[in-house]
């Protein structure tokens, strides 16, 4: 939807999320003094509960808690120069219930977004709603939203309560759920709002509200994630039923596309271009599901909504950067987080992927200018070439400003550095021979599919870029993943290589296709792999590898992330859940009955 800076939340009293929890006061929302049943007893009252549900949302997407939740930790990144940020999810030291922001924090916004879902599913039908479609709408929108909360809920910390009323008052105790129960709401709210969300053109100017695209998608994810608890639990039949159920919505999306409103871009430099992903151009063509930045950034809910540009950004300016300069183009980098591993980089094929191309950077030209803004060369010079240990014959050379490489920071190995006029950091710079990165490593390559050139200046730290929660590949991968798992390769493979036709570089389609015979032999980490190729970065590597990786009580996780990340040295089977909040179980007068997750007592 359009972004709306004020939007409130009107309510009686206090909303209590869960016990220990925090709260939202009356005055925190309601200036006016006005009560929820003053306010959300009329359609136009109501839509502004609807609203708000979605708000909750913007503290994972956009921000570091949703990368640090759903990516870190994983095979595919670490902490930037080996430091300890966050280290409780990023290397799995220190993660207790009393500590691991944003686990803590996360868990306390999902249940504010699901207890306003809650609130308005069960006060809609005193809302005054007259026409029966515009009310099955609405609700649909909370059923949607309530099973999107949930699904990270239980995905995160597993069957813990599941609460289908409003909390008007602090609750004492609590009751665990089944994971069955769990997706039973979760499968039976999606399907309601396949049938009553309407398409995203009916919308109009507000395309980030949920639609008909986005409930079957994360219906399609929904039902792919249930089927491994079936096959965990030894039944074979129950979870073919599942996988079947999630090709056949991920089928009728990808048979349905014009009707849906969704399609593949041509290439994966085009689903990256920034402009093709900014804020106020009524969506990405492969969206399904997105929250939005207001163009106008004043209209925002919060100064800074999407700061994810800065997550991965590799440091390109400074003493031993010579001839670049900060630009829009390149980036900011003072608050870079987090860093490609090894195994990452060389999932890629980029000799016949271009998804390398499009997701990361090597080469930064030279930039430097005046204060006039005139281009200013770099020249290198006897004192130059001492310093950066380049080849005496370079003296002299010259770096033009807008034309000359400046930067090379590669997955390559590279020989006859000191003959390059161009500062060079290759693999061997960055990485050791068994895959750990180098103690001092400052510099790596950069993952810049959520570069944002269209900030105010180089340093802002307010993003403009929309936020791609879920798009169109992912029915692709869906798809060959339940097939795969009912042993359907060829049909598998055949979903797999939409995608690697698309993702081809010009005359290497056929060396990008994958048949059945290639898909028994990979396995399911040959899915794996396929999915960081496509998806890397975007919000759902730990999920990936926690609902694939769950043999041997988890201990499949824990090895294959210590196998292809073996900086992460703590990570066990038990961390395929998070701890439950301490403050949780401390204001339940039950709260040992109920329990902490297995591993964290």
């Amino acid at each position: 939807m359009k972004a709306l800076k004020n939007i409130y939340i009107a309510c009686a009293g206090l909303i209590i999320i869960s016990a220990g929890s925090s709260c939202r006061k009356l005055d925190e929302y309601n200036p006016s003094g006005a009560t929820a049943d003053a306010v959300w007893n009329t359609p136009q009252g109501f839509v502004t509960l609807v609203n708000a549900a979605y708000s909750d949302q913007r503290n994972w997407y956009g921000k570091e808690d949703g990368i640090f939740m759903g990516e870190s930790g994983t095979d595919l990144w670490f902490n930037r120069e080996k430091n300890t940020y966050a280290q409780q999810l990023t290397r799995y030291v220190g993660l207790t219930p009393l500590a691991g922001n944003p686990n803590r924090a996360t868990w306390t916004n999902l249940w504010k977004g699901i207890n306003l879902c809650n609130a308005g599913i069960s006060r809609i039908n005193e809302a005054g709603f007259t026409n029966e479609t515009e009310k099955n709408r609405r609700e649909a929108e909370l059923r949607f939203l309530r099973a999107f909360y949930y699904w990270h809920i239980v995905e995160t910390w597993g069957g813990v309560m599941l609460r289908t009323t409003e909390t008007k008052q602090p609750e004492l105790t609590a009751t665990r759920s089944s994971i069955d129960d769990f997706y039973k709401l979760i499968i039976s709210d999606l399907e309601f709002a396949t049938i009553n969300l309407p398409h995203q053109r009916e919308w109009g100017a507000e395309y980030s509200r949920a639609s008909k695209k986005s409930a079957y998608g994360f219906l399609a994810r929904a039902l792919l994630s249930r089927a491994y608890y079936s096959l965990d639990a030894g039944n074979k039949t129950e979870a073919d039923s599942y996988f079947t159920r999630a090709r056949d919505v991920a089928q009728e999306v990808i048979t349905n596309k014009t009707q849906f409103g969704v399609d593949l871009w041509a290439t994966p430099g085009e689903l990256w271009n920034p402009a093709n992903n900014k804020s106020g151009t009524n969506g990405n063509k492969e969206a399904m599901y997105t929250v939005s930045i207001a163009s106008n950034i004043g209209l925002n809910l919060e100064a800074t909504p999407n700061r994810v540009f800065m997550t991965f950004q590799s440091p390109y300016t400074g003493e031993f950067k010579p001839g670049l300069q900060y630009s829009l183009t390149y980036g900011f980098d003072s608050e870079r987080r987090l860093m490609p591993t090894r195994a990452l980089l060389d999932y890629f094929n980029e000799s016949i992927d271009a998804r390398y191309a499009a997701s990361f950077q090597e080469v930064w030209v030279a930039n430097t200018v005046s204060n006039n803004n005139v281009p200013t060369n770099f020249t290198w010079t006897p004192a130059n070439i001492t310093k950066f240990r380049k080849d005496p014959s370079l003296t002299g050379t010259v770096m033009r400003s807008g034309v000359d490489t400046a930067l090379l920071i590669t997955k390559k190995s590279i020989t006859n550095e000191a003959r390059r006029p161009y500062v060079v950091i290759d693999r061997d710079s960055i990485y050791n021979p068994n895959g750990t990165i180098k103690d001092g490593t400052r510099d790596f390559v950069n993952f810049k599919k959520f570069m944002d050139p269209f900030r105010d200046n180089p340093t802002s730290r307010v993003g403009t870029r929309d936020i791609i929660v879920m798009r169109f590949a992912e029915m692709y991968m869906i798809a060959a993943e339940a097939e795969f798992q009912l042993g359907r390769y060829n049909e598998a493979a055949s979903f797999i290589n939409v995608l690697r036709t698309r993702a081809a570089l010009p005359g290497k389609v056929s060396e990008m296709q994958v048949n059945a015979g290639q898909l028994q032999t990979g396995g399911i980490d040959f899915i794996l792999e396929e999915r960081a190729r496509e998806f890397c970065g975007e919000y759902m590597r730990w999920f990936d590898l926690k609902r694939v990786k769950f043999g041997n009580k988890g201990e499949d996780f824990a090895t294959f992330i210590k196998t292809r990340n073996p900086d992460i040295k703590d990570v066990a089977g038990f961390h395929r859940l998070r701890p439950i909040r301490q403050e949780e179980l401390n204001a339940l007068t039950n709260g040992a009955e109920f329990g902490q997750n297995f591993g964290y007592n």
